[in-house]
C-alpha cells in the first residue's frame, strides 16, 4: 500500500534516516516500510533557534488492509493518488500547412514540444538568436554597453527566463505541473526540482535545460528558426487567421498559431492592435532592484544557523500594504546568491533584472522591490502601460546614456540625502553604475510607496533599508497588456490565434508560462486534426 506522510520534521543535524523517522512517527517497524521517496522538502525557519526541514514522504508499506486503515485515520497520513496525464483530444479541422509557434521561451517551448510529441510537426520561430550566440551577445552588452536589439536578455532561445534565477514556483495548482517538471529534468534540469518546495534551476542549468527541450522538439519532428520575427498577421475578422509575414518579406499560410511572444515584444503588440486583435491594458508593477550582501539576509532569516552548510543562501518574500496610498509594495523575483543584470531590449531604454546560478554562490542577494500600477496610472488605451514603461526606462537611460544604471545606497534614499554608492560590497551590475537620485526616474507615487515599504521591511529584516544598494529601473515585472482570449484559448477577435504565456498576459513565471503553453497546445489539438504526412 502506497501512502503519503505529510509534515515530517527533520533536524538540520539529525543522524536518523527518513525510514527511521517515518517508522517512529507511524509506530511501525522499519522492516514494514519497503521504500521511502521524498515528495517535497522545505526549510522551516519560523523559529530561529530550531530551524529544520519539513518533508512530505511517499511510503510503500508492507501492511495488511486493517493496519493501513488504522494509519489512514491519522491526520498526516493519506492514501496516495497518482494522477495520470490525460491524453489529448484531436479535432477534425484541417491545418493550413504546419502549426506555427511564435517565441522560444517556456510557453513556446512547452507548446511546441507537446505539438511535436503528437505528430503536428510545428515550426517554431524565434526573433532572437540561438543559445550559443545569444549568450555571447548578452555578455558583450554587459561588458561594453553595446546593445543588440535582436539578441539580448529579453529575446532569444529560452526567452527572458534564460537570464534569471530560474525559479519554478507557482501558485497554480495543476496536476500537469508534475509532468512539466519531469520534462525539465529529462531535458537537463537538476533532479532536485522535483522535491524542493521552492525549486530553481539557476541561469547556468537553465541554459542546459533549454538546449535539451529544443533537442526534444527537433527529434519529434519540429523545426526551429532563429532570427525570424512575425512582422504581420493576415486576419479576416470573420474567418480568422490565414497567414503571417516573417521578417517583412516571407508570407506563410497558416491558420493555427500559438503566440508566445514574451512580455517585451512591443512591436508585436502594436501590429496586433492594427490588425484588430483585442488587447487590453492590465496591472503590473515597477520599482527598483535592491542588492545586499548575502550574509545579511542569511543572518536575518537563519539567525545562529546562518552558516549551516545544509541551508545555503537564504531568500525572502516581503509585502507591505501602504495605508497612505493603498498600494502594495513587495519583493519580486528574489535572487539569492545572484547578480543584478542589464536587461534592455530597446535602444534608449534602461531596464534591470536579477539572475542567479544554480549554486547561488556569488555572495550577493538581490530582489526587485516594486509597487503595483494599473490603467488609472498611465495613458488610456491598450498600450498605455507599455508607454508608461518606456517613459521611465528612457529617464533611467538618460542619466548616463550608455546603460550604466542610476543607483544609490538605500540609506541615502531613505534619508533624502545626496545619492551615493557607499556600500560594503562591490555591486554586481555591469556595465556600471552612476550615483543618481532614483526619485528622478520613478513616478512620485512609486518613490513614496517604496520609502514606506522599505521602512517596514527594515523592521522585519534588520539592515534591509540601511545597508542595501538600489538600482533602477525595474519595469518588466509582467506584461502591461493582455491579448484577450476566449474559453477555447483563441483570440477573442481572431480564430486560429492562440495567445500564450507571460507575453499574452496569462502567466507569471517559467512554470506558469510552460503550463499555459501545454494547455494552449492541447486546445489547438482539440480543434485541428494532426497533419497527414
Amino acid at each position: 500500500m502506497i501512502v503519503r506522510l505529510n509534515n515530517v520534521r527533520v533536524g538540520l543535524d539529525s543522524t536518523h534516516t527518513l525510514k527511521q523517522i517515518a517508522a517512529r512517527k507511524l509506530h511501525v517497524s522499519e522492516s514494514r516500510i519497503a521504500r521511502v521517496q521524498v515528495l517535497r522538502k522545505a526549510v522551516d525557519a519560523r523559529r530561529k533557534n530550531n530551524i529544520c526541514f519539513v518533508c512530505h514522504l511517499l511510503l510503500d508499506l508492507q501492511l495488511g488492509d486493517r493496519e493501513v486503515q488504522h494509519l489512514l485515520k491519522q491526520k498526516l497520513v493519506e492514501r496516495w493518488k497518482d494522477t495520470p496525464l490525460p491524453d489529448p483530444v484531436f479535432g477534425r479541422e484541417i491545418l493550413a500547412g504546419r502549426p506555427l509557434v511564435v517565441g522560444l521561451g517556456p510557453g513556446g517551448l512547452m507548446a511546441a514540444l507537446e505539438l511535436a510529441r503528437f505528430g503536428y510537426r510545428p515550426i517554431v520561430v524565434e526573433r532572437g538568436r540561438d543559445l550559443q550566440h545569444r549568450i555571447k551577445d548578452v555578455e558583450q552588452f554587459w561588458r561594453t554597453g553595446k546593445l543588440d536589439p535582436v539578441s539580448n536578455v529579453q529575446f532569444g532561445a529560452g526567452g527572458a527566463g534564460t537570464f534569471s534565477d530560474g525559479k519554478l514556483t507557482t501558485r497554480v495548482n495543476d496536476p500537469v505541473i508534475s509532468h512539466i517538471l519531469k520534462t525539465f529534468v529529462a531535458a537537463g534540469a537538476p533532479k532536485e526540482i522535483l522535491t524542493e518546495q521552492k525549486p530553481h534551476v539557476g541561469t547556468d542549468k537553465l541554459r542546459l535545460m533549454v538546449a535539451g527541450l529544443i533537442g526534444m522538439i527537433k527529434r519529434y519532428g519540429g523545426e526551429v528558426r532563429y532570427e525570424t520575427q512575425v512582422t504581420d498577421f493576415a486576419v479576416d475578422l470573420e474567418r480568422g487567421l490565414s497567414g503571417v509575414t516573417l521578417n517583412g518579406r516571407e508570407k506563410v499560410a497558416v491558420n493555427a498559431l500559438i503566440l508566445a511572444c514574451g512580455h517585451s515584444a512591443r512591436d508585436t503588440y502594436c501590429t496586433l492592435l492594427t490588425r484588430g486583435i483585442r488587447l487590453e491594458a492590465k496591472n503590473f508593477a515597477v520599482g527598483v532592484r535592491i542588492e545586499h550582501e548575502q550574509t545579511l539576509i542569511n543572518r536575518a532569516q537563519y539567525g545562529p544557523f546562518a552558516d549551516h552548510p545544509k541551508l545555503g543562501a537564504a531568500d525572502y518574500a516581503l509585502v507591505y500594504h501602504d495605508p497612505q496610498s493603498g498600494r502594495a509594495v513587495y519583493s519580486f523575483c528574489m535572487c539569492p546568491g545572484g547578480q543584478v543584470v542589464a536587461s534592455a531590449s530597446e535602444q534608449g531604454g534602461l531596464v534591470v533584472n536579477g539572475m542567479s546560478p544554480f549554486k547561488r554562490d556569488t555572495g550577493l542577494a538581490n530582489s526587485a522591490i516594486v509597487v503595483n500600477v494599473g490603467p488609472e496610472d498611465f495613458p488610456s488605451g491598450p498600450l498605455g502601460g507599455m508607454e508608461f514603461q518606456r517613459r521611465y526606462e528612457a529617464l533611467a537611460y538618460n542619466i548616463s546614456r550608455d546603460y550604466r544604471a542610476p543607483a544609490q545606497s538605500s540609506r541615502s534614499f531613505m534619508d533624502h540625502a545626496a545619492p551615493d554608492l557607499a556600500v560594503s560590497f562591490t555591486p554586481s551590475y555591469r556595465p556600471g553604475l552612476v550615483a543618481a537620485s532614483l526619485r528622478t526616474v520613478l513616478p512620485d507615487f512609486v518613490s513614496l510607496a517604496l520609502e514606506h515599504g522599505l521602512s517596514d521591511f527594515e523592521r522585519r529584516l534588520p539592515g534591509f533599508s540601511r545597508e542595501g544598494l538600489m538600482i533602477g529601473v525595474e519595469t518588466r515585472t509582467s506584461a502591461p497588456v493582455r491579448i484577450v482570449r476566449d474559453e477555447s484559448g483563441q483570440s477573442l477577435t481572431c480564430r486560429g490565434l492562440y495567445p500564450c504565456g507571460e507575453g499574452a498576459g496569462y502567466a507569471g513565471g517559467i512554470t506558469s508560462a510552460a503550463l499555459d503553453g501545454f494547455h494552449q497546445s492541447r486546445r489547438l489539438m482539440a480543434r485541428f486534426a494532426p497533419p497527414v504526412v
